[in-house]
């Protein structure tokens, strides 16, 4: 057993220490560790090697996808679960993570498919009062509560399930290893074996995993490297509506989105996502419309701003969905293109329904919302605003416009605005501004 210094941020090795990672250039993050010496050790047995194969003939069956029958969740992953699959899935402590999986494996118990539970952090009993709650009551559930990775795979190996969940993977160790619990050796060396595992018997494989305080899955980064596919849960605690969100998949779109609703019975998925997203149908003062893609969908959400003059020496910048500094820039180019005074004002802005987006498209309508309160006007019902705004002001075309115009045209608004330099069909509803001077004089 050999002592190295591992990266947390890209995982670089090396034996010895130092305050930057010569790969990535980070600092701080080269960790202490300890790494396996040998071929024969007690992590794992001899694995035949693979032959080369051309790849025009490996044949490859998109219907072997495991279909949950949830078709939120089923979007998430690409149409599915396929065999050998390993998928790592974070969130805030309380978020929903423990419920969703335990409601995964009633939905694939349903289909007459073994689904082995491994569980080193809850008791059996804690977990059956909880599947009691949630009216998890399936016979192909099968419940093994361990700390020990080598007893989890010898689990497998004997029971061959359909599907594994492991809650979670900071909980579980190798015996061998002469480190606590979820230390980077631990992670690295249990998620590896645990990994070959589910490759080698074509078995899917769940992670659980904690996260830290900045929102991302605790341990090296070379975790996500590893799985194929990483999921994020997301949402407000005290918000019923909670967003399970794709950030990597090897083998569907990582910008998917899934929408799900807490009841007193579990997760239920969300149907229409136009409705979880707006307050109600007439606009207020401050309130702009605008439509935003997740992946192969689009859906309506509601910017709400407030614009009051600070009580205080300095004014406050908040941002509720939004990143801080697009907010900030937005507010720079209204001030510098319409000369209006902002310095001595405070501005709350708030994506609605608990949702977080980077889309571009929503910088028209924020600063329509922003023009709204400022002169204490509302916008027009039945409104939408669908656009990326420059430095200079000017209204940049957004990808996927005529799907957006399509779903807001179906909804029923009959006034979108978009950038004059799109490309977009023809259509009477569509009105074309091409720089935020045009906005504010069609606001007026």
């Amino acid at each position: 057993m050999a002592t190295i210094f591992f990266c947390t941020d890209c995982g670089y090795e090396t034996i010895k220490w130092s305050g930057k990672c010569p790969v990535c250039g980070a600092w701080g993050t080269m960790k202490e560790s300890t790494r396996i010496a040998g071929k024969n050790n007690k992590l794992g047995e001899t694995i035949t090697q693979p032959k080369p194969e051309r790849i025009i003939d490996l044949k490859y069956d998109d219907a072997s996808r495991l279909i949950t029958g949830i078709k939120e969740f089923d979007l998430v992953l690409g149409g599915g679960i396929i065999n050998g699959m390993v998928i790592l899935i974070g969130g805030e402590p309380g978020i929903g993570k423990s419920t969703l999986m335990l409601q995964l494996s009633e939905w694939i118990g349903k289909q007459s498919k073994k689904v082995l539970y491994c569980s080193g952090e809850e008791s059996a009993e804690q977990i059956r009062l909880r599947s009691k709650r949630l009216q998890v009551i399936n016979e192909n559930i099968y419940l093994l509560c361990t700390n020990d990775t080598e007893h989890i795979v010898e689990a497998i190996e004997e029971n061959k399930p359909d599907l594994v969940i492991i809650d979670s993977i900071q909980s579980v160790s190798i015996s061998a290893l002469d480190a606590f619990p979820g230390s980077i050796t631990q992670l690295r060396e249990s998620t590896n074996r645990l990994l070959r595992t589910a490759k080698t018997l074509g078995i899917p494989l769940f992670l659980i995993g904690h996260v830290t305080k900045e929102g991302v899955v605790a341990g090296p980064k070379i975790l996500e490297h590893m799985v194929d596919t990483v999921l994020y849960f997301e949402g407000e605690m005290r918000s019923q509506y909670k967003i399970l969100r794709a950030v990597k998949n090897r083998f569907g779109s990582t910008n998917e989105i899934g929408l799900f609703e807490m009841t007193h019975l579990g997760l239920a998925e969300v149907n229409d996502p136009n409705q979880i997203f707006l307050s109600h149908e007439k606009n207020d003062i401050g309130t702009a419309i605008s439509c935003i893609t997740e992946g192969s969908r689009s859906f309506i959400v509601e910017i709400q701003t407030l614009v009051n003059t600070a009580n205080y020496g300095t004014p406050q910048r908040v941002a509720v969905g939004l990143d801080q500094k697009k907010m900030a820039m937005l507010l720079a180019i209204l001030e510098k293109n319409l000369a209006l005074y902002m310095r001595s004002s405070d501005v709350f802005i708030n994506l609605t329904g608990g949702i977080r987006s980077t889309d571009p498209a929503l910088d028209l309508a924020i600063l329509a919302a922003l023009i709204s309160s400022m002169k204490d006007k509302p916008i027009t019902e039945k409104t939408v605003f669908i656009g990326e705004v420059g430095l200079n002001g000017e209204v940049r075309p957004v990808s996927q416009l005529d799907k957006r115009i399509s779903e807001t045209i179906k909804l029923g608004y009959n006034k979108i605005f978009i950038s004059g330099y799109a490309k977009a069909k023809a259509n009477p509803k569509v009105i074309k501004v091409k720089d935020i001077k045009a906005l504010f004089s069609a606001l007026q």
